[in-house]
């Protein structure tokens, strides 16, 4: 039996996250929701790759991937295109619950809004990693970016745990390592050109959810 060396297909590869977020944009700046999910699709192997530490949130994040595939792929599919088409197509057609949980708690645009938060957190802790020096903690690194974002929506059982499981994260190196780019000069130059294409998208997201006073979504 082969060891526990990831297989290429579930290698983590910084450029291939780079390449899809650079095809996520329009001309007219909408998001194209099969880039978004792909994009996401590399950012859950960086997770993974870094053990079972993210997997409370890899595994959320697996689930509502596959959920907004399965609207791509549907009789629906031309509505789910871009997340502008999305957004419009549901609330036209009540798909939306907007007070509670319930029929509509899988909504495209309920589904989209947990990786829009989570992605906030990934974009606050790379932008750490990258402005980082190499005797930066990154489970301090992590926690604030946490802090900043994610734990908003956590319940307080989900944050204690994720404060307890950042706390034996890897050195600044392993995450360089996992990057498969090169030298930790290569990898801090390649975060400072995937970050500001993974921030554009974020606040394009944020504005549109926030047109329609969808931020909090139950």
């Amino acid at each position: 039996m082969a060891g526990s060396e990831p297989s290429e297909n579930q290698k983590f590869c910084l450029q291939e996250v780079l390449d899809t977020f650079k095809l996520c944009l329009s001309d007219s700046k909408e998001v194209y929701l099969e880039h978004y999910v792909a994009g996401w699709r590399g950012l859950i192997k960086f997770l993974n790759c870094l053990g079972s530490v993210f997997g409370f949130i890899s595994k959320d994040a697996v689930n509502k991937i596959q959920i907004l595939v399965n609207y791509l792929n549907g009789e629906n599919g031309p509505h789910y295109v871009t997340m502008q088409s999305m957004v419009k197509y549901e609330l036209e057609n009540d798909l939306v619950d907007l007070t509670k949980r319930g029929s509509h708690s899988e909504s495209g645009c309920r589904t989209l809004l947990r990786l829009h938060r989570a992605l906030r957190w990934l974009e606050l802790f790379l932008e750490r990693l990258r402005t980082s020096t190499e005797d930066s903690k990154t489970s301090n690194m992590c926690c604030e970016a946490y802090n900043e974002s994610l734990a908003q929506h956590h319940p307080w059982v989900i944050r204690k745990a994720a404060g307890m499981a950042f706390c034996v994260l890897p050195g600044r190196a392993a995450f360089f390592e996992v990057m498969n780019v090169g030298t930790p000069e290569q990898v801090v130059a390649m975060l400072g050109e995937a970050l500001p294409l993974i921030s554009e998208v974020y606040q394009i997201t944020e504005e549109l959810y926030k047109e329609h006073n969808m931020l909090d979504l139950p």
